[in-house]
């Protein structure tokens, strides 16, 4: 089965923390408009679809960032056996494989109202275009951001049908998330990476990296602590949100820039950020 060894590298199928990254914010999304339909069957069939729809989207968006960057994946320790960099598998097949995922994704978006597929196809945008942006700004942190959390606006209207100051809020304080644990992410490269000449967040703040994501957590626990400000009190909702800051704060406490074990390890806590947060949400 050397084929399906090389899709599920190819895929990142065996590193589910991508595509759970992807799918928490769908989650929260969904759960914070299940706060307002109280439609418990129609939730859990969405929440099955947006899940297979982040697998399926994290698969095809990791084989276009790798076609992308294949030549600079050659010279960073960390990419350099990705199977379009190592050569196991060819541009044409990799691209065969994207288009699949990407119909399959698309079987499951049709499944939503009018304005959910609007959105999900506007999103197309943010997800191809992202791989590109490490070449030409610091800042590709941000927008990541923008488009992995963009499934917490989608889901809002997959059931409400519109958008509302409360979801943007949410996905705002997602986007502060994802910027401060992709810089974390993104410290396990930069030597190699100022070397080739790529850029992030995690170059720019390099001298005060550890300031620069609290600062991002800070801006993001804010945000959802003001949208949630009336349900904090002696409750379920406060222990499970007194728990997501605990993993922010022992994030920032272990993960050393020159230590790239201890990056990766920080990250991957950010699976419980969000497995917290939607039981928090959904449980209120």
């Amino acid at each position: 089965m050397p084929n399906l060894k090389i899709f599920i590298e190819l895929t990142r199928l065996n590193k589910p923390i991508g595509y759970m990254l992807l799918f928490w914010p769908c989650s929260w999304g969904l759960a914070y408009a299940y706060s307002v339909s109280q439609n418990e069957k129609l939730f859990i069939y969405y929440l099955i679809l947006f899940f297979f729809g982040s697998v399926l989207m994290r698969s095809a968006g990791c084989i276009v960032n790798d076609i992308v960057d294949k030549d600079f994946d050659k010279k960073v320790k960390r990419t350099k056996r990705r199977p379009i960099a190592s050569g196991k598998i060819s541009i044409k097949k990799s691209l065969m494989y994207v288009m699949i995922l990407c119909a399959l994704a698309f079987l499951i978006l049709i499944q939503f109202n009018s304005l959910t597929v609007v959105l999900g196809l506007g999103s197309m945008f943010l997800a191809f275009s992202y791989p590109f942006m490490k070449r030409i700004t610091y800042w590709p942190q941000l927008f990541l951001g923008l488009t992995f959390n963009w499934g917490i606006i989608m889901a809002w209207a997959a059931i409400n049908n519109n958008i509302s100051i409360g979801i943007i809020t949410l996905y705002i304080s997602a986007i502060f998330w994802t910027l401060g644990y992709d810089t974390i992410y993104g410290a396990q490269d930069i030597h190699d990476d100022e070397i080739i000449g790529l850029k992030s967040t995690a170059i720019k703040f390099k001298k005060n990296i550890k300031l620069f994501v609290c600062f991002c957590y800070i801006l993001s626990f804010t945000s959802l602590t003001w949208l949630y400000i009336e349900k904090i009190g002696i409750n379920l909702f406060t222990l499970l949100l007194l728990m997501c800051l605990m993993t922010l704060t022992y994030q920032l406490k272990i993960f050393k820039k020159k230590d790239p074990l201890s990056c990766l390890k920080a990250f991957k806590i950010n699976n419980f950020f969000g497995l917290f947060l939607f039981l928090a949400i959904y449980l209120i």
